[in-house]
């Protein structure tokens, strides 16, 4: 086996996906420091091209990387009617993995002290000073990187004790119609007129690219995934029948698993290591989103390393995540019909409101003003209930693809 040598750094970011990527961003737009960002060399251990969407109001540092973007969306309830809302001044934006990677390497390669790092990692452990973090390059040879703080973004390879634990699972074709079918400046969020399964909820989503392309994903929310047949025959049922697209050419697919559990994610590995992403909480665990988030938690990292803070911040609140576990159990145990949850709230919230609510930035006023909307007999049901639950751990499903 071939000699390995050792180099240091300040700052080390595991993981090429969503939130190493836009931690390594952040951290070049403000800090002084030297940061690499280790990500798989090309093979099995690197995560394949998807889609990430997010809420954002005005210039935000990622327009290079936005493919397309959406100023209307609609939600359709299980009665087949159309609720079409502007969220001003927020658009929902769509970015390519390929773009965003593409993006963040190119500022990586022209910021002072910054640098891209292609190996697999071995082992992270702390040591006097920060942490040591052990590669193996594609050569063959090693590299030890000692850093003072280190940021896993790795998945976890089993999700912690939960309450209430749930999947939002999905599969997407990106598709070419023989006709105009779209309406490129209209997205549909939720679209519940799809059969609804036993337990959970189902529906549709749409994001038209132009007049005859747009990617098509059918989602649930439930305990467990479908097999691919399930999934490509529901898909087909919601293009046929549903939006009458006609005959139509999939042009590529997408496929993921996002967790939705009350779980209490470990934030540090070590005293100078920390997760980061989906292993670190990231992830809103009532509505799977996760790509707003990262980009919130990178730049409050960045900002605490920055003015020298020991401490660092959490992706969310705890207000949110109490909110959230109240709002999983209700789903998990049917005391609230999801598709009529969502759509009320899309009815009755002011659009701009609601979409900060569902990332997790409304204030307690607000937050109470969008709970006299909800089912609230059942809702302070739940809320009495989930402090005495047990957590328990389950078996993980595999993560990954997130698009939101």
């Amino acid at each position: 086996m071939a000699a390995g040598r050792t180099e240091t750094c300040d700052v080390l970011v595991i993981g090429g996906g969503a939130a190493g990527l836009s931690l390594a961003h952040r951290l070049t737009e403000n800090l002084a420091a030297t940061v690499t960002l280790v990500e798989p060399p090309d093979g099995p251990l690197r995560p394949a091209e998807r889609t990430w969407c997010y809420w954002g109001a005005g210039t935000d540092g990622l327009e290079e990387a936005v493919s397309a973007s959406w100023s209307v969306l609609r939600v359709h309830g299980t009665d087949g009617r159309p609720l079409t809302v502007g969220p001003a001044p927020f658009t929902y934006r769509m970015v390519r993995s390929t773009d965003f990677e593409r993006m963040v390497h190119g500022r990586l390669a022209r910021a002072d002290g910054a640098r891209l790092l292609r190996a697999t990692v071995e082992s992270v452990c702390d040591v006097p000073g920060g942490a040591e973090v052990r590669c193996a390059l594609p050569g063959g040879r090693f590299l030890t990187l000692h850093a003072q703080k280190v940021f896993d973004s790795r998945p976890l390879p089993g999700l912690p004790p939960a309450r209430t634990r749930l999947l939002q699972h999905f599969r997407g074709w990106f598709v070419r119609t023989a006709t105009d079918r779209f309406d490129p400046t209209v997205a549909d969020l939720m679209d519940f007129r799809v059969p609804q399964p036993a337990h959970g909820l189902a529906f549709g989503y749409v994001l038209p690219l132009t007049p005859d392309r747009a990617l098509v994903e059918y989602t649930e929310f439930s305990r467990d995934v479908l097999t691919t047949e399930a999934y490509e025959a529901a898909l087909g049922r919601y293009c046929r029948d549903v939006l009458g697209l006609g005959a139509l050419t999939v042009e590529r697919t997408e496929q993921g698993v996002i967790p939705m559990t009350d779980a209490r994610f470990p934030r540090r590995a070590g005293h100078a290591v920390f997760r980061i992403g989906t292993a670190g909480g990231a992830t809103r665990p009532a509505t799977g989103y996760t790509f707003a988030a990262v980009q919130r938690h990178g730049r409050a990292i960045a900002a605490a390393l920055r003015d020298g803070h020991g401490g660092i911040p959490a992706p969310y609140g705890r207000r949110a995540l109490a909110m959230d576990a109240i709002l999983l159990r209700a789903l998990d145990t049917g005391r609230i019909d999801g598709p009529d949850f969502f759509t009320g709230l899309f009815r009755d919230v002011p659009a701009e409101r609601l979409l900060r609510f569902l990332d997790g930035t409304t204030s307690p006023r607000e937050e109470w003003g969008i709970g006299l909307r909800t089912p609230v007999r059942p809702m302070l049901r739940t809320a009495a209930e989930v402090p005495f639950l047990p957590r328990r751990s389950r078996p993980a499903a595999r993560t990954g693809g997130t698009n939101r």
